[in-house]
């Protein structure tokens, strides 16, 4: 009743093996699991390592136990675990696009061999470190600085609002050297590093949040990733945006689903509320705008598979996903009344996270500045 536009043609059997299969595990283990996790703030480790055991960790990346898959197989992955929480999608995302990727791409294999196998199983949980107090929308302001020394490069600064910080064992920081970003693979065991949980978080609660001081951290020459300047982080940050627009559509088909059951049962002045004008016009709305967002992130998934992409286009799908997935969660929370904020129906809570979800990994106006350059040419950050 939901998605009006067909997508099988364009999976295989492989890819729709592996979507339903993670359907059925996020169904079970983190369904049965979330609102308590949600209520309490609770993050428990041994989510990773049941990611790692779906093998759904790093999916792109070939080798070292991952999938080998693409984009459109990575997407529909995030869509499933988002359609249980924001939060869990999170974890799943800056695992796999945020420190798998980058270490991938551009680290070493002395480092490869160290640290993907590891994560990929879920052993290991990393983070990525590049907002800083007063540097957020724009990176190029950061602090964060390193200098040589000898066989070690010294780290000195701080990130914060970053996913996974105060349970990683691994962290991609970005810092400036000789006034030029570069990325940094750092490791629990260093000396310096210290890790606190941002309290009184009133979304992605399922996920924990940190910050990253490093003072006077020692890293090996070796651990510098090869990529220098802001487009190291930002092919993460563009990889990690296109799971986010899969991602938060899953929450909308949540939020849906659980409406359309509701009106089905829900009786007012002796009708069903389905049988009301209003309520179906609202229903045709938001399943319209869910099946455009879907049909056009998914076309840009398979334009970055065949590298036949800009990234003005996965600007576009982030911001217009999340921003219509937001928006069907507020109209369906309006149409459940009361029960709308309860628990039991879960769709305050995916409203609660799709408030951040349209914010991070580059907020609703920011992509709109990015898409208005595009457009006029024009630069007006």
């Amino acid at each position: 009743m939901i998605q009006l536009l067909k997508f099988s043609k364009r999976i295989s059997s492989e890819q729709q093996m592996i979507i339903e299969s993670t359907k059925k595990f996020c169904n079970s283990y983190l369904q049965a699991r979330v609102i308590n996790d949600y209520k309490n703030e609770t993050v428990d480790r041994e989510i990773f390592k049941e990611f790692g055991k779906m093998g759904i960790l790093g999916p792109k990346i070939k080798g070292y136990n991952c999938l080998g898959e693409n984009y459109v197989t990575y997407g529909l992955i995030a869509k499933e675990i988002e359609a249980i929480d924001s939060g869990y999608r999170s974890m799943f995302s800056v695992q796999s696009s945020l420190v798998m990727n980058p270490i991938f791409k551009y680290a070493n294999d002395s480092l490869k061999d160290k640290y993907l196998p590891m994560l990929s199983s879920g052993e290991f949980i990393g983070c990525f470190g590049l907002t800083e107090p007063n540097a957020g929308s724009n990176p190029n302001d950061m602090k964060t600085h390193a200098v040589r020394d000898g066989n070690h490069y010294i780290l000195n600064g701080s990130k914060t609002w970053i996913s996974n910080s105060p349970i990683a064992d691994v962290f991609i920081v970005w810092a400036k050297l000789e006034n030029k970003v570069h990325g940094f693979l750092l490791d629990r065991d260093m000396n310096g590093i210290d890790t606190p949980k941002i309290e009184g978080k009133l979304s992605l609660r399922t996920s924990v949040t940190g910050m990253i001081f490093l003072d006077n951290v020692k890293v090996p020459l070796e651990n510098k990733l090869n990529i220098e300047g802001l487009k190291g982080p930002f092919s993460c940050l563009n990889d990690a945006r296109l799971g986010i627009s899969f991602g938060s559509l899953g929450a909308a088909e949540s939020c849906l689903s659980t409406t359309i059951d509701y009106v089905l049962n829900r009786k007012q002045f002796n009708l069903l509320l389905a049988e009301k004008q209003l309520i179906q016009y609202k229903l045709a709305d938001m399943v319209s705008e869910y099946n455009l967002a879907l049909n056009s992130t998914y076309s840009v998934a398979e334009a970055v598979d065949e590298n036949d992409f800009i990234p003005e286009m996965i600007s576009f799908v982030k911001r217009n996903s999340c921003q219509k997935s937001l928006n069907i969660a507020r109209t369906c929370r309006d149409i459940l009344g009361g029960n709308g904020i309860s628990e039991e129906y879960h769709v305050f809570r995916h409203l609660s996270n799709l408030e951040t979800v349209n914010t991070y990994e580059g907020t609703h106006d920011i992509h709109s500045l990015i898409l208005g350059r595009y457009i006029t040419g024009k630069m007006a950050f």
